[in-house]
């Protein structure tokens, strides 16, 4: 496809809303409904806004949102502009968010009402040319651009995006310093739309989509391809096992996105046994490992509406575990991450970067049309990861007879102990099996002779009280001594990153500051 036949995927999205305008797009976590032809106005006038302002192919208009109708219709009205996109995600420190604004040239940040506090602290740290907001608010963050932009044209602009045009910069949840920010480009992405991911509609119904995690992250993109396909978005502020519940059954919600402890959090609740949840179609799960025994608890509670996803930001969607796929898993089976996609290669490597063949677990690499451009201004980075067109994804795996792609964890995550290694996942899986254990979250920690040990944080099963020693026990039966943890931490929750993903990071602060 060249530059002239191009369309990128913003303006196919706003094409989608326009071609039917009475439809209900946005349902706001206040409970406004937003039709499509208003939602898409706005969007094509705030878009000029910008343009008028300076916005230029190129520029970087930086996000400082939460979930709401305002920064969809951000993302998209910077995207039309030619402009590449930057959310400043919600839980890293303001002075992180103020070295990434400034890494990657901020040239428009734009604030809605969620967020207004966060701007207050973040503006003195920050240089950048233009402040706006999204709607009524303080004078100090700068002008309401959407009142400003009303008389604008309710049309697409003439600005010619091609495939090879930045669309967006997303950072990983890096610990220390600037996160890495990864590039992407407006083909590789444009291509998600011409498959069927992501609707979870049928011929006779509009999907409606629950976005109860960060739209910065996946649900931005479920986002997308929902209101491409003709559906509805349901936003929520935050994730709320209750208020998921609730509006699951109150919207007749077909699709759902969640991390794996986010689903746990679901099947946990003392409502789910009282909800109706017939109108579900589809449950897409991701992220980070998920343990097979409450994978099997999930079925049972939800039925065969269950997909697995593999991916990542640095090459979008890499595999995918079908409902029908999941029947060896409600037969005893471990978790599979499914099969890699049509037009995506992947091949499991040695250290050394030999292929290993069928049930040899090693590196994770993949080639495909949905590769990272590369990280932002970190050519070295994008050289260890990238070689020859391949994406070394720091994921070990390995494939069955079947043509099944297994993960058993991060390399980075690997637990260095006396007498072997130890991937956390293999062991909460495990311990997720042990009656008076209901969550966990297994990390190392070191000591001051900089030795690794092997930590556990668990949330008890009600009514239990489970001990380090049983644990130890039970652990060092089932897979052997070097797997038992040597420290057992009862919390009421497992902490959870902005993106829902267990945050190892505090639980080992906290292990550090008991130990003061």
């Amino acid at each position: 496809m060249n530059d002239q036949e191009f369309v990128s995927a913003p303006a196919l999205i706003l094409r989608s809303l326009s071609a039917d305008p009475e439809r209900r797009a946005i349902v706001t976590a206040d409970g406004v409904e937003i039709t499509a032809g208003d939602f898409a106005t706005a969007t094509y006038r705030l878009a000029h806004e910008l343009i008028a302002r300076g916005v230029t192919r190129g520029d970087t208009v930086t996000l400082l949102t939460g979930n709401t109708a305002e920064a969809l219709g951000a993302r998209y009205a910077a995207g039309l502009a030619g402009a590449r996109v930057v959310t400043l995600y919600d839980g890293m420190s303001t002075p992180v968010l103020a070295e990434i604004a400034a890494s990657v040239d901020t040239a428009v940040l734009l604030v809605d009402a969620e967020r207004y506090a966060e701007a207050a602290e973040l503006l003195p740290l920050i240089d950048v040319p233009t402040v706006l907001r999204l709607g009524p608010g303080p004078d100090a963050i700068g002008e309401d651009v959407i009142a400003a932009s009303a008389h604008r044209p309710a049309e697409p602009p003439a600005v010619r995006i091609g495939p090879d045009d930045d669309l967006g910069i997303r950072h990983t949840g890096g610990t220390t310093g600037v996160p890495k920010g990864i590039l992407s480009l407006h083909g590789p992405y444009r291509g998600v739309f011409d498959t069927s991911f992501g609707s979870a509609g049928t011929a006779d119904e509009a999907p409606r989509f629950l976005a109860a995690t960060s739209l910065a992250h996946l649900a931005g993109i479920f986002s997308d391809l929902t209101l491409h396909h003709g559906g509805t978005v349901v936003l929520q502020r935050t994730f709320d096992p209750s208020e998921v519940l609730a509006a699951v059954e109150r919207e007749r919600i077909t699709s759902l996105w969640v991390l794996p402890p986010l689903l746990y959090q679901l099947l946990d609740h003392p409502t789910i046994g009282r909800t109706d949840l017939s109108s579900l179609r589809q449950i897409t799960y991701g992220g980070c490992a998920a343990s097979p025994t409450r994978i099997r608890e999930a079925l049972k509670v939800f039925g065969p509406v269950l997909v697995g996803v593999y991916g990542m930001s640095e090459a979008q969607l890499i595999s995918f575990l079908t409902p029908e796929g999941h029947d060896r898993i409600a037969q005893g089976g471990q978790v599979s991450v499914g099969r890699p996609l049509p037009g995506v290669e992947v091949v499991i490597r040695s250290a050394d970067g030999t292929e290993l063949p069928t049930g040899e677990q090693g590196e994770v690499h993949v080639r495909s049309a949905g590769l990272m451009a590369g990280y932002w201004k970190r050519p070295d980075l994008t050289a260890e990861v990238l070689r020859d067109g391949w994406l070394n994804t720091g994921d070990v795996g390995y494939f069955d007879a079947d043509g099944n792609l297994y993960l058993a964890d991060r390399v980075k995550d690997l637990i260095i102990v006396v007498g072997g290694h130890v991937y956390p996942s293999e062991v909460e899986d495990l311990l997720l099996t042990h009656p008076a254990i209901a969550r966990c979250a297994v990390f190392g920690v070191r000591d001051a002779q900089e030795a690794e040990h092997v930590h556990v944080a668990v949330v008890p099963a009600p009514g239990q009280q489970p001990e380090l020693a049983d644990v130890q026990a039970f652990v060092t039966a089932r897979k052997g001594r070097i797997y038992a943890p040597e420290a057992l931490h009862l919390v009421d929750e497992i902490p959870l990153t902005s993106v829902g993903k267990p945050d190892k990071k505090r639980l080992r602060e906290a292990v550090a500051e008991r130990a003061k």
